[in-house]
């Protein structure tokens, strides 16, 4: 089966051809009406300080699981505190901090308690990876260690994971088998730099199982954007 969705769900430019202009309208639900999946990345943004993260509110989430059909599957990104090497620096000059909740299996625990009232509803918990650089992340094996040393300690009752990299020089045959030897959903992603789908999906298509994701965000977001509010 093959679902059609979006990144997020409430933009201006959308009012009167996904949803009209009515005030206190329930967007999510009127957009449920349209497709039958979303990505929810508003909790990708978590990260604040060495002892600060920010996880998502039981309401909200309630709110999010009573708005769309039983048919209806979220695909959600996992906070950057969790999939973060290290914290974001104000300049390259700045000297590299680690993050002490990368790959927390307890934070991961935290954050799944949180969304408990959607867990039914979510089709896929995708980890994002910014591009991993050799100061950040020595090598492609080192991260197939450290992903499946975690991946061990989570059990299986939880939704498919599926991992996102920004970095083209870990999309090979041993990454590819890394992901079906996990039982691990291959992101696809269109933009930032990374290879056409299409060329990478073909070399190793015979490592896809039963789920793919492909994130389409174009070469131009803002241009994208200013058209679309435009017309």
């Amino acid at each position: 089966m093959i679902r059609f969705g979006t990144c997020s769900w409430k933009y201006d430019s959308w009012k009167e051809i996904v949803y009209n202009e009515s005030k206190n309208k329930n967007y999510l639900k009127e957009y449920s009406q349209k497709f039958n999946t979303v990505e929810i990345d508003q909790w990708f943004w978590s990260l604040f300080s060495p002892v600060k993260f920010v996880l998502p509110q039981k309401n909200v989430v309630e709110e999010y699981a009573n708005s769309v059909p039983d048919n209806f599957l979220f695909t959600i990104k996992i906070p950057n505190s969790i999939t973060l090497t290290h914290f974001y620096n104000d300049t390259k000059e700045d000297a590299l901090r680690t993050n002490p909740f990368f790959l927390s299996v307890e934070l991961f625990n935290e954050f799944l308690n949180a969304i408990e009232p959607i867990i039914k509803k979510t089709g896929c918990l995708i980890f994002q990876f910014e591009y991993l650089n050799k100061q950040k992340m020595k090598s492609l094996s080192e991260f197939q260690f450290r992903f499946a040393e975690f991946r061990n300690k989570l059990g299986n009752k939880i939704p498919p994971i599926g991992i996102e990299i920004r970095n083209p020089n870990y999309l090979n045959e041993k990454y590819f088998e890394f992901l079906s030897k996990l039982n691990l959903a291959p992101v696809f992603l269109e933009g930032y730099y990374m290879p056409p789908i299409t060329d990478i999906y073909s070399k190793f298509k015979k490592h896809v199982k039963s789920l793919a994701i492909i994130r389409l965000h174009g070469p131009d977001r803002k241009g994208i954007e200013k058209i679309a509010n435009d017309n």
